[in-house]
């Protein structure tokens, strides 16, 4: 991981404009003076992001094994969409994607996925009920995947 550091009379001007010594100002420092190189943030990315399809693509499979399957099926298929999720914060950043999950125009979106997650797992572990379980693993990828028509849509137009 290499990280790149920002050391130049801007970095001082806006240092010392800011005042140190105040509550927090170690944090901002540190982001200031550390951040993930671009090449590094699309590995972190496409890691995640294919670690969440595999596990959503074998939590699918092992749906259909009898026993376990449902519960390990409703694990999988919600920590992939997790990780798929977690995914756009190695581009962003993760305060900037919770602010962009919280706005407006996607906050219905996130809601009604991260609902339907609970429930999904919820469907597996407590109420055992197979049906339940997909139906709310369906509404989780129509939330998620409106939620990413919504991104395109607001960067495209």
């Amino acid at each position: 991981m290499r990280i790149t550091t920002r050391t130049g009379p801007e970095y001082w001007r806006a240092y010392l404009r800011e005042g140190a010594g105040r509550a927090g100002d170690q944090d901002v420092r540190t982001s200031q003076a550390a951040t993930l190189a671009w090449g590094t943030r699309m590995k972190g990315f496409l890691l995640c992001f294919i670690l969440g399809l595999l596990c959503s693509i074998l939590g699918t499979c092992m749906l259909w094994l009898p026993g376990l399957g449902l519960i390990v099926f409703a694990v999988l298929y919600s920590v992939g969409n997790l990780c798929a999720l977690a995914s756009t914060m190695f581009l962003i950043g993760p305060c900037r994607q919770l602010k962009n999950m919280c706005a407006k125009e996607r906050a219905l979106a996130t809601i009604i996925m991260l609902v339907c997650l609970v429930l999904t797992l919820c469907s597996a572990f407590l109420w055992k009920s197979n049906g339940l379980a997909l139906l709310f693993c369906v509404l989780q990828f129509v939330a998620f995947s409106w939620d990413a028509i919504i991104k395109l849509c607001s960067v495209c137009f």
